[in-house]
């Protein structure tokens, strides 16, 4: 997991006492204050959600090991803790979807997360036994939002979800990508109102759904999720060794994982964005990106110009 790594080297940089002195406030302001981290509404229905959720990429697909198994408990633990609901997993990310339903099974708090997973084949009949499955690797009876991964066979499964909801098996409906290349398609999906939720990448430094995709996302009422946060680690590889500008200061951003992620959910479509972490200290410092101000067209504009010259 080198994203994983590159942000431990970060947190190394500053130093034992320098990390307690960043997280054990925000810890402290998070479990206290948990009604305050920014929620917003999905548009579909109004229901709301917090703006930072979980990823379950990579770090979820493991065994049956203590060793393997227990960070994981912890960082669900403490998710639900801190006031945190949305989980993303998938049938391509192996194992995690077991993990996710077994672990949340054990603490007895399945039912207080959002889970969102998806249908990643082609076919019906492939579909539904896919999905099927999903429902029982996961514990769920219905499932909060199902999706079409990477657009695979979209138009096929997007009848089976349609039919699924009505029937009250799912609650919403999305397609997802991960590559600039798909913004197109995707904004062709969102416009035609068929769906609650629309997944994609979108970081500080790929902002390619600025052009479009994000305020036809806005405008047609479609839900989003932002996958690719980090851009698989890169960006903390990128401001290795480098202090946060003074101006994050402004904005309560008290890290390299809040400043990334407080560009993204500053944009009024974004609904959530979904990092992924195996490590409890990495999913505080994430949800803290949810406390506090935000920066508003010039603050993003300042926060863009500090990343491009760097």
């Amino acid at each position: 997991m080198e994203h994983l790594i590159s942000r431990r080297d970060i947190v190394k940089s500053i130093g034992v006492s320098g990390c307690a002195m960043l997280l054990n406030p925000l810890l402290s302001h998070a479990k206290t204050n948990q009604k305050m981290m920014l929620q917003r509404a999905i548009p579909a229905s109004g229901e709301k959600i917090p703006v930072i959720g979980l990823g379950s990429w990579q770090q979820f697909d493991v065994g049956q090991t203590a060793a393997e198994r227990t960070p994981l408990k912890e960082v669900l633990k403490k998710m639900e803790e801190l006031g945190g609901k949305l989980i993303d997993a998938s049938p391509m990310y192996g194992r995690s979807e077991e993990v996710i339903g077994e672990l949340t099974t054990e603490l007895k708090n399945n039912d207080r997360f959002f889970f969102a997973t998806k249908v990643w084949t082609t076919g019906k009949q492939e579909g539904i036994d896919q999905m099927n499955d999903s429902f029982k690797k996961m514990g769920r009876k219905k499932m909060d939002l199902m999706q079409v991964h990477n657009l695979q066979d979209w138009q096929t499964h997007l009848k089976t979800l349609k039919d699924w909801k009505v029937q009250g098996k799912v609650k919403y409906i999305g397609v997802t990508h991960y590559t600039d290349s798909a913004h197109s398609r995707l904004e062709q999906i969102v416009k035609s109102k068929e769906i609650d939720f629309v997944q994609f990448n979108y970081s500080i430094r790929s902002r390619n759904a600025e052009k479009s995709l994000l305020n036809a996302a806005k405008d047609s009422g479609v839900a989003v999720i932002i996958n690719e946060p980090f851009e698989q680690g890169a960006l903390f590889r990128a401001v290795k060794g480098k202090e946060l500008p003074a101006f994050a200061a402004d904005y309560g951003i008290n890290s390299w994982a809040q400043y990334f992620l407080k560009y993204i959910i500053s944009h009024e479509a974004v609904t959530c964005a979904i990092p992924g972490t195996s490590d409890v200290k990495h999913l505080v410092d994430n949800l803290g990106a949810g406390l506090g101000k935000l920066p508003d067209a010039a603050g993003r504009k300042k926060m863009v110009e500090w990343i491009e010259k760097i």
